[in-house]
């Protein structure tokens, strides 16, 4: 068979595992039609395999039937499963009642804006007295974790709850007031659940920032990974490293092979030791999207192995992927689960025939090197603009420099791991994991800093296709054979970089011009968070900068705003600091309330060596912002009952000046909110104010009347929160406040004139 034939055998069963997954897409997004999508496919798979079994070149149809079979098992699945998921979503938890959960943890605690999540799935529900069995999954968030708290625990989860969307494998999110640990993990997964935790105490006190990445390239844990080091491996595109995926799972699949082999174990007892030693790096790392398709596509590598038939690359991504549908369709739906399948197949497809025409240019063995980042980041540029519409140009760099280093710092690792019961073994076999994890750190944060690492680009689908057209054409210009289509391959892509990259700045440019000059208060959209712009003259305020710099960033490009005098920090959540970085450097003084840990100090400390003033305030202080004067209004100094957190936000108010009066709640809830009004520092109405945490149903009614206030600004992006709540939303509109929300308005910039308060979108009106 030639070499072309077997490229057209590899992907004949392309077509299946995408039909297969349209046909999950629809059933998950569509719950109440999954049994009769269900039965239409299954009646078209047995119409076309009739089609096939009597037509000459049957071929066509059979696959054709294969890939309406696998469609149909997806919606099957949906359809037996959605009665439970249903009863689950219909509990009665409108109204931010408060519901307690029995939950069993089947995913791994990972950090979030807010503190921590995870995957979890019901055993019952009780609302007030009414304890009702229900099973189905659902994502619980803390903003503490519990000691014990791991995969395999059960645990007592009370707080309040809302529907996610139906395309998420969760019914339901739970916001999680209280957490009681009912029990800890048991067999496996707590020999799992320890070796985890133990190789984080086995890199503490090596040097950071290469220590806390040992247990993420080993094990996928990256709870000891900064927060800044977490944003350098994103922007030098090496945050795939520390998601345990394809790469991780062959490595340890083929030693364990391999030494079987070496033992002159036989071929069935070679799969064997292969098999086993992968299930126990998937219960080691926990089942996340891309450790499931890896280990499946392993397991069908290893199957193949074993009958002597080793298949194609692609016909065993294919098979996998099917398989993984079928048993969890959901999976459709993740973007972790796409950025996985898609890397390895742009790997198996792509990066032989990048390396054969990028040796016309280069040594032969650099292309090959280069050719892996390259066909990897050119196949998932696109879906990852879709979370950030930026390009870094720095990634198949920064990967070749990083890429060497990662299989020694894994298996290093993965090697303390398994030698935790002899501690000082497993020091010595960390602190050598740790030479390769920090020339990957020192990788990322020299790449990150680089001038021009990443390029802004078109947000959403018009980005995305955009960027896959650039990366096709960067393929041709490279791979392809013949002249003339590369010389007009290399046209094309000038033509679509000049117009997406430039196409950014044109905007601000745009933006700039339609933005109000009178404005005085403008809400930036910047996703879910809170960047709140206050101007009085030439002085500027900004209250939290959003999850992201980047974000924040171009709003302050939108509104010509190169300096802060005032920066103020309510609180320290993720969705409130996260941006941070775009004011160093650009702001006098910062505000901030209760400092809870050694980040956020870390934090302040880059604002005081850039040439910042920073300020921890409490009720009872206030300053002036040029015509203005800004009082903050609460915490109590030194509280003991809010500490920190969001009902420890600082709530400051800006008046007496051409601003409107306005009052910025942070994220208190509603106990923080009615302590609010007994310590009688609202002393007024105000005209403005920022609804607290992004509308969530948490909030005291009594104080939104109290303040009477004339706008309602909600900060608020897409989220699996539900928020903005109903519940405000109604209140608001019944004290006939205007609600203006940033995720379906954009920007939003209020001022005074002789009419009164004039409100500006930059795009679509609320309802």
């Amino acid at each position: 068979m030639t070499m072309r034939a077997a490229r057209r055998r590899d992907l004949r069963l392309l077509p299946v595992a995408l039909g297969g997954w349209a046909g999950a897409g629809a059933a998950i997004s569509f719950p109440e039609h999954a049994v009769t999508l269900a039965v239409a496919l299954w009646v078209s798979a047995a119409l076309a395999l009739a089609i096939a079994s009597t037509r000459a070149g049957p071929t066509v149809f059979a696959l054709i039937a294969v890939a309406l079979a696998v469609a149909g098992a997806t919606a099957s699945h949906v359809a037996v499963a959605q009665p439970a998921r249903d009863a689950v979503s219909g509990l009665q938890i409108t109204g931010g009642r408060s519901v307690t959960f029995n939950v069993d943890v089947v995913g791994k605690i990972e950090r979030s804006a807010t503190g921590f999540r995870f995957d979890a799935l019901t055993r019952s529900a009780t609302i007030g007295s009414d304890s009702t069995p229900v099973s189905a999954p659902v994502l619980v968030r803390v903003q503490e974790r519990l000691a014990g708290l791991d995969l395999g625990a059960q645990a007592e989860v009370t707080g309040t709850a809302s529907r996610a969307d139906a395309a998420d494998r969760e019914v339901l999110v739970i916001e999680a007031s209280t957490i009681r640990l009912v029990r800890a993990p048991t067999g496996p997964l707590a020999v799992a659940a320890a070796l985890r935790t133990g190789l984080v105490e086995a890199v503490d006190g090596l040097p950071e920032p290469g220590a806390g990445l040992v247990p993420g390239l080993a094990v996928g844990d990256t709870s000891a990974v900064t927060e800044d080091l977490d944003q350098q491996m994103k922007a030098s595109s090496l945050s795939h490293l520390t998601a345990v995926s394809g790469a991780n799972c062959a490595l340890v699949v083929g030693i364990a092979f391999g030494i079987a082999a070496l033992c002159g174990a036989r071929r069935g007892i070679r799969v064997a030791a292969g098999l086993i030693t992968l299930v126990g790096f998937i219960v080691l790392v926990s089942p996340e999207p891309s450790v499931v398709r890896a280990g499946a596509m392993a397991a069908i590598a290893m199957l193949g192995v074993l009958l002597g038939r080793i298949g194609a690359g692609m016909s065993i991504l294919s098979a996998s992927v099917c398989v993984l549908l079928v048993v969890d369709p959901w999976l459709a739906a993740s973007l972790g689960f796409a950025l996985s399948a898609v890397a390895t197949g742009s790997l198996l497809l792509f990066a032989g025939p990048l390396a054969d025409g990028m040796s016309k240019w280069m040594p032969a063995p650099l292309a090959l090197a280069l050719s892996v980042p390259l066909a990897a980041q050119l196949a998932c540029g696109p879906l990852l603009i879709l979370i950030e519409p930026t390009v870094p140009l720095v990634g198949v760099l920064a990967n070749l420099l990083a890429g060497p280093a990662a299989p020694a710092a894994t298996v290093l690792g993965l090697l303390a791991c398994l030698a935790l019961p002899f501690p000082v073994l497993a020091q010595g076999l960390a602190a050598i994991a740790w030479l390769p994890a920090a020339w990957i750190a020192g990788t990322a944060d020299l790449s990150a800093r680089l001038p021009g690492a990443s390029i802004s680009w078109l947000e959403g689908m018009p980005g995305l296709i955009a960027l896959a057209a650039t990366g096709a054409a960067i393929g041709i210009v490279l791979a392809a054979r013949r002249h003339r289509l590369r010389r007009w391959a290399g046209w094309a892509l000038v033509t679509i970089i000049v117009a997406a990259a430039g196409a950014g700045p044109f905007r601000t440019l745009i933006d700039r011009t339609r933005a109000p000059d009178d404005w005085a208060i403008t809400a930036c959209e910047v996703g879910q968070g809170d960047a709140v712009l206050v101007r009085s003259g030439d002085a500027i305020m900004l209250i939290d900068t959003g999850p992201e710099p980047e974000p924040l960033s171009a709003c302050l490009d939108r509104f010509a705003i190169e300096h802060v005098d005032v920066l103020v920090f309510t609180h320290f959540d993720m969705d409130h600091r996260g941006g941070a970085d775009a004011l160093v450097g650009r702001a006098d003084l910062v505000l901030h309330g209760p400092v809870p840990d050694p980040e956020a100090t870390a934090m302040l400390a880059r604002f005081t060596s850039a040439g910042a003033r920073t300020q921890e305030v409490s009720a009872g202080q206030g300053g002036v912002l040029g015509e203005c004067r800004w009082r903050a209004l609460w915490p109590k100094p030194r509280d003991p009952v809010y500490p920190s957190g969001n009902d420890a936000s600082v709530v400051i108010d800006v008046t007496g000046c051409r601003v409107p009066d306005a009052i910025f709640l942070g994220d208190l809830s509603a106990p923080s909110q009615r302590s609010l009004i007994a310590s009688r520092t609202i002393d007024r109405t105000y005209s403005v104010v920022k609804v607290a945490h992004h509308g969530s149903a948490d909030q005291d009614h009594s104080l939104y009347r109290q303040l009477d206030a004339a706008v309602a600004l909600v900060t608020v992006g897409e989220n699996t929160y539900g928020h903005p709540r109903d519940e405000i939303l109604d209140l608001l509109r019944e004290e006939q406040a205007i609600v203006a929300r940033t995720d379906s308005s954009g920007d939003i910039a209020l001022w005074r004139d002789g009419e009164g308060i004039r409100l500006w979108r930059s795009r679509g009106e609320d309802g």
